[in-house]
């Protein structure tokens, strides 16, 4: 099987998976009934993956890049660092929100050894958030923000975008924002972010 084809049914088989976590969750979906659903040979689905946390990792690596792809797109151009940012901010929510992002986190908070929390973290987090600081990092070369006195300034622009957002989604006491909401939501955590770091002066 040629590796764009393969590539192509994978993202199918994936697709499926999400759906079965959203049903089953992680530990009820096993990769027989994946296989099933999927209509895919067991073997098949082990030569790939080799075992579920194989999917799962392969899952996480095809949404990092999905996030990463789509983030690049929106700080891309020759905008100031701070519209650009405020371009990526509702996109980066909105990802972070969404039913694939929360899919996974879900998976990850079942995982009594943290072993799926690693693989997230890496595919997630640790992909994305250079992304963010090397915008931030212009943004301040070029003197439209100050770091802030306290904390990394790409953690507080992510504690001021995500906040519990996220955790409240995976727990099931906050429904899917409407893509309104997560303009609305981007738009005030950006302007207290800009108000926090514009105002901030680096400890002496």
């Amino acid at each position: 099987m040629r590796e764009e084809k393969r590539q192509a049914r994978m993202a199918e088989i994936e697709t499926e998976a999400y759906a079965l976590f959203d049903a089953l969750g992680f530990e009820g979906t096993s990769m027989l009934a994946l296989a099933k659903r999927a209509k895919a040979s067991n073997e098949t689905l082990y030569r790939w993956y080799g075992d579920k946390h194989g999917l799962f990792e392969s899952m996480v690596r095809a949404n990092a890049a999905q996030v990463r792809a789509q983030l690049t797109q929106a700080a891309e151009g020759q905008a100031d660092p701070l519209t650009r940012l405020a371009k990526l901010a509702p996109v980066l929510l909105g990802m972070l929100l969404g039913p694939r992002a929360i899919a996974l986190n879900r998976a990850a908070a079942t995982d009594p050894t943290g072993a799926l929390g690693q693989l997230l973290a890496k595919g997630g987090r640790e992909d994305v958030l250079p992304l963010i600081r090397a915008l931030l990092s212009q943004a301040i070369s070029e003197g439209q923000l100050k770091p802030p006195q306290n904390g990394d300034i790409g953690g507080v622009f992510m504690h001021l975008l995500v906040g519990d957002q996220q955790i409240r989604r995976v727990i099931g006491t906050m429904a899917a924002p409407t893509e309104d909401e997560v303009a609305e939501n981007a738009k005030v955590a950006l302007a207290q972010f800009t108000a926090l770091c514009a105002s901030a002066a680096p400890a002496p």
